[in-house]
């Protein structure tokens, strides 16, 4: 059987995008088949798989999540093992988080717990979105977890910290993609066109209006326009742009609050510059939420640990579809630290694997204590 320094250097070089974890799938499935089966059951769903371990005397059933995706970033990590698939990158640390779960459930498949552990080995977190569908399939209702547990790896933080704190970790996030249409035409008479570079860059600055002038400011909210396009050659008015980015809240109210401001707003700039403009939102993630007691308890038992560093962490403007998992389950999410110079979303991403082992072994003990 592979070690877990291997199987993590294996899928590092295999990222693939939302639904289309082809190869990662057969990999986990490979590994997971060749555990002693009378302890497993194994349920694939879409690229995703839900896992099984039954328990010795159970009186309860634990979850845990394992996102699988990549994403769309050239790898420039200069490591031996670094990504085989162009344009795609583990740059968010999942091969940590897989290679992490398949070393939790060897060592409770090889040295059984209690309780019953249901692994979801969820597609789709980096887009579109994974958990929430995962969490409609009928299995789930069958294996219902009674404790919902996740982790993501932590740049910042040195190898052997934990990083959480109960309730609100993690934001409400949104996708966000305007579209907008006018008259193209050539540069030496602007006054038979409608430029859509002028309005997109007029729209940019009026969404920030949004923030500073429609948000509690005791409250929290970002818009970020994160790419521009528009144009074809430099003397050409364009006929079209496109606006893409994310807003990021620390509430649904505020949510819906700034999508009916950028509503009207759109309206408005309509009006103003004779052009039509479409709004999509993609895909929208729900708040990691901590319960309470349950995030206490691990907190507590992170703060004992001979090793571990805990810190009670702020919440952030990160987006994780984690939180579609805790909105009917208790549980919570928590930062661990890999000691990297560089963060998440990187090209040069190198997570130090000393992390893996103390993961492995902090949260087997915990699942076997709580």
């Amino acid at each position: 059987m592979k070690s877990l320094l291997d199987i993590r250097r294996d899928l590092h070089q295999i990222p693939e995008f939302g639904f289309k974890e082809f190869k990662t799938q057969r990999y986990l499935l490979h590994y997971i088949n060749s555990l002693p089966s009378e302890k497993i059951e194994i349920v694939p769903w879409e690229t995703g798989i839900f896992v099984k371990v039954h328990g010795k005397n159970p009186s309860k059933t634990i979850g845990y999540r394992a996102d699988i995706d990549g994403l769309p970033i050239t790898e420039q990590t200069g490591l031996p093992f670094f990504s085989k698939h162009e344009g795609a990158m583990h740059a968010c640390g999942h091969d940590f988080h897989m290679t992490i779960a398949l070393g939790i459930l060897t060592d409770i498949v090889n040295n059984p717990i209690n309780d019953n552990v249901v692994f979801f080995f969820q597609p789709a977190e980096e887009g579109p979105g994974g958990a929430e569908p995962m969490m409609q399939e009928k299995i789930v209702e069958k294996w219902k977890p009674d404790l919902m547990m996740g982790l993501h790896i932590a740049p910042e933080y040195p190898v052997g910290t934990i990083a959480t704190k109960p309730g609100l970790l993690f934001a409400n996030t949104s996708e966000l993609f305007i579209h907008l249409t006018g008259k193209g035409g050539h540069a030496a008479y602007p006054h038979h066109t409608k430029d859509m570079v002028v309005v997109a860059a007029n729209l940019i600055t009026q969404l920030q209006t949004i923030i500073s002038r429609n948000v509690d400011p005791l409250d929290s909210a970002v818009i970020t326009i994160g790419k521009m396009t528009a144009g074809t050659v430099q003397n050409i008015i364009a006929e079209e742009a496109r606006l893409e980015g994310t807003i990021r809240t620390l509430s649904v109210e505020s949510m819906h609050k700034v999508k009916n401001r950028l509503t009207t707003l759109l309206k408005g700039v309509e009006i103003s510059y004779d052009c039509s403009i479409d709004v999509d939102y993609g895909c929208m993630y729900y708040e990691v939420n901590n319960e309470e007691n349950a995030t206490r308890q691990f907190m507590d038992f992170v703060e004992a640990r001979e090793g571990a560093t805990l810190i009670e962490c702020k919440e952030a403007m990160t987006g994780e579809d984690f939180g579609y998992m805790l909105k009917d389950i208790p549980g919570f999410m928590f930062w661990l630290g890999v000691d990297s110079p560089f963060g998440l979303h990187h090209a040069k991403l190198n997570p130090n694997e000393e992390a893996i082992p103390f993961a492995v072994s902090l949260l087997t003990d915990y699942m076997r204590r709580v």
